[in-house]
């Protein structure tokens, strides 16, 4: 009868508990149980176990995430211009020639389309005014005290909550098997450094972006990298493989973007000897995001998407793909 009775325990001990530890096991859970998600993770089991003739060593695992569209949004602007339109506002008193000076003038009087016309080089005026002229501290400081109560102005999330629940999974998944994790991003390199490694668990070192000039310089008897209003690189495009080449020396083994500023990070990677993994995010979902590509100014994704088909890649179908986007 005793041993009947351990024999009824353990089967009903395993139809409780086994279920929940299997659900448990799942590193992707905001991932629908689709062709991508089953494509990726095949991938990584094939990279690492050691008796697939996949196997890639510990040393050679690089995985290279875009930031902006990729691992948190970017609609209906680059987050990093908000910092920059409200260091303007913050700023303006100190600044009288604005109220006449374009772009400024426009973004005060809340006249975006304004802004607009001002083309490529108003927002370099936006960014020099509020990213340059000061210590790679205190830029540091104030993007950390504004990330801290900025919001999104059609979410009213905070702008770190804007991030991808299944690609946050995704980044802990590849380090859980190996991979080390890196941004390059088109976005200023500073300005990411001062948040991006406590929302993504990624160091500065491995955050590669855009970037000013700086310089050595002694402010008040101490030492100090100074930021200078002019450009140093910008990390996009073409510009994204030869900063991966320049910093990491290692050509990735997973590429993952989601717009043309990414296709050649994305057609380098897959050309590489050996097993290698391109990932391009779709945005389809209106209803949980936005839904844009070839017709966007912001993450304008024309080139890519036909270049991934073609070359089978793997698409990320958002709406298809994903069962949750921000983590709350």
């Amino acid at each position: 009868m005793i041993r009947a009775t351990r024999f009824l325990l353990l089967l009903w001990l395993n139809a409780v508990i086994v279920p929940v530890v299997f659900a448990a096991a799942d590193p992707l859970p905001s991932w629908n149980d689709t062709a991508t998600k089953q494509q990726v993770m095949q991938f990584v089991q094939q990279t690492t176990e050691e008796n697939s003739p996949q196997f890639v060593p510990v040393e050679e695992r690089i995985a290279v995430f875009d930031n902006d569209g990729t691992l948190w949004a970017e609609q209906p602007a680059y987050f990093q211009l908000f910092y920059a339109v409200d260091r303007v506002k913050d700023e303006a008193d100190k600044h009288p020639e604005w109220k006449t000076e374009e772009p400024f003038a426009s973004l005060l009087k809340g006249d975006m389309e304004g802004v607009k016309k001002s083309g490529m080089e108003g927002v370099m005026k936006l960014v020099m005014a509020t990213h340059a002229n000061m210590t790679t501290d205190q830029f540091s400081q104030s993007v950390d005290q504004w990330m801290k109560t900025a919001k999104h102005p059609a979410t009213e999330k905070l702008f770190t909550q804007m991030v991808y629940q299944p690609m946050i999974e995704l980044l802990g998944y590849l380090r859980s098997n190996g991979y080390k994790t890196y941004i390059v991003s088109g976005g200023g390199v500073e300005f990411m450094r001062a948040w991006a490694p406590q929302v993504y668990g990624i160091p500065p070192e491995q955050i590669i972006g855009s970037s000013i000039k700086t310089e050595y310089q002694y402010i008040d008897g101490k030492p100090v990298i100074s930021r200078l209003p002019e450009i140093d690189f910008v990390d996009d495009k073409e510009g994204k493989p030869v900063n991966i080449q320049k910093i990491i020396g290692r050509r990735p083994v997973i590429a993952v973007g989601n717009s043309d500023g990414d296709l050649a990070m994305l057609q380098w990677t897959k050309a590489g000897e050996g097993p290698r993994m391109s990932v391009l995010v779709h945005h389809t979902d209106a209803e949980r995001e936005w839904a844009y590509d070839k017709e966007s100014s912001v993450g304008r994704l024309d080139k890519a998407l036909p270049v991934a088909e073609k070359e089978q890649w793997i698409v990320v179908d958002m709406k298809q793909d994903w069962n949750r986007v921000f983590p709350q």
